[in-house]
């Protein structure tokens, strides 16, 4: 057939599909996805509204953890991460230690659409059923509920012919079925920081590396103590006591959503950032062999629910020295 008949039936289709449907916030980004994408006839008809996750995302490439973790050692790239707290705060919902704010949701999209080289973008969309059978089961209804109720939101958002790196990079034990290669994995994660001064820049309740050896292969640890909730609130501060450390250090991020967009702005003045979020945590899980996410002593845990900060006495010389800055709400 010829390509200009196959041209004029998709446009009719999509715009008797436009007058047939009433409008609502579905239509609404329904008719997003046929404008962004409209040479798909499937996204033409109703029933994009229902197809299934590896259509609409058919194309999409992200990279393994194992190795978006060799694209960083071998070439000192940084990352910024988005995984379903960042897209739920872009989308106006808020999630338990960050309230939506307008200028968050603004400046992380601003990141996510981020083409510089030297900053990977990190995202974790498991739109492949075969891809969710690693995952323990409480892991796999949540993601499959989660991507079908934010399919369509997220395409609007997401590059097809963008080359994407895993946001799971610091989530190694707790949702995988398979835990045997973790060992291995913590051992290439510890290569980044191998015998470099690093700079932690966290929530004041996270205190990563403190009881572990997690860090154990570094150089030096310098630390900036934020609050542990609505960090973004105090964001410019943040960036202001960041950029007083020497861009020979390495920065470690652990504040949620602003880390991803603190790891842009810390990179674009020469830093080498990643954004660390739950890489303490998920290795305390590990030491322990826990089967649940659990509390740990002084230590914020976001994911479980109740009490997420185990109170107790803490007083350690060694992480109080490090600190060089604290900054409040």
């Amino acid at each position: 057939m010829n390509k200009f008949i196959i041209i004029f039936i998709k446009l009719i289709c999509f715009f008797a599909t436009l007058f047939s449907l009433k409008f609502t916030k579905k239509n609404y980004i329904f008719f997003k996805c046929c404008l962004k994408y409209f040479q798909y006839y499937h996204f033409l008809d109703k029933k994009c509204l229902s197809c299934p996750r590896e259509v609409i995302f058919n194309g999409l490439k992200i990279l393994s953890s194992e190795d978006t973790l060799d694209e960083i050692i071998k070439n000192n790239r940084s990352i910024s991460r988005f995984g379903d707290g960042e897209f739920n705060l872009i989308f106006g919902k808020k999630i338990g230690f960050q309230e939506v704010n307008k200028t968050l949701i603004k400046k992380l999209k601003k990141v996510l659409k981020c083409k510089k080289k030297g900053l990977l973008i990190g995202i974790f969309l498991p739109y492949k059923n075969n891809y969710l059978e690693q995952f323990i089961y409480v892991t796999k209804k949540y993601l499959i509920s989660w991507m079908e109720n934010k399919k369509l939101d997220l395409f609007t958002l997401i590059d097809l012919n963008k080359k994407y790196y895993s946001s799971f990079i610091t989530r190694f034990y707790m949702d995988y079925k398979d835990k045997s290669k973790v060992p291995y994995y913590i051992k290439k994660l510890k290569l980044i920081w191998e015998k470099r001064d690093i700079l932690i820049i966290e929530g004041e309740k996270s205190r990563l590396g403190i009881g572990n050896d997690l860090f154990i292969n570094s150089k030096s640890i310098k630390r900036i103590l934020c609050p542990a909730e609505n960090a973004f609130n105090v964001y410019d501060k943040i960036l202001e006591h960041a950029k007083k450390i020497d861009k020979s250090f390495l920065i470690l991020l652990a504040l949620g959503p602003t880390s991803s967009i603190l790891a842009y702005d810390l990179y674009k003045l020469g830093y080498q950032v990643i954004d660390a979020g739950h890489i303490d945590i998920e290795y305390e899980w590990y030491l322990r062999k826990a089967t649940k996410r659990i509390s740990i002593d002084n230590k914020y845990v976001n994911e479980i629910s109740g009490n997420k900060y185990k109170f107790g006495h803490f007083n350690d010389t060694k992480y109080n020295e490090e600190i060089i800055s604290t900054i409040k709400n």
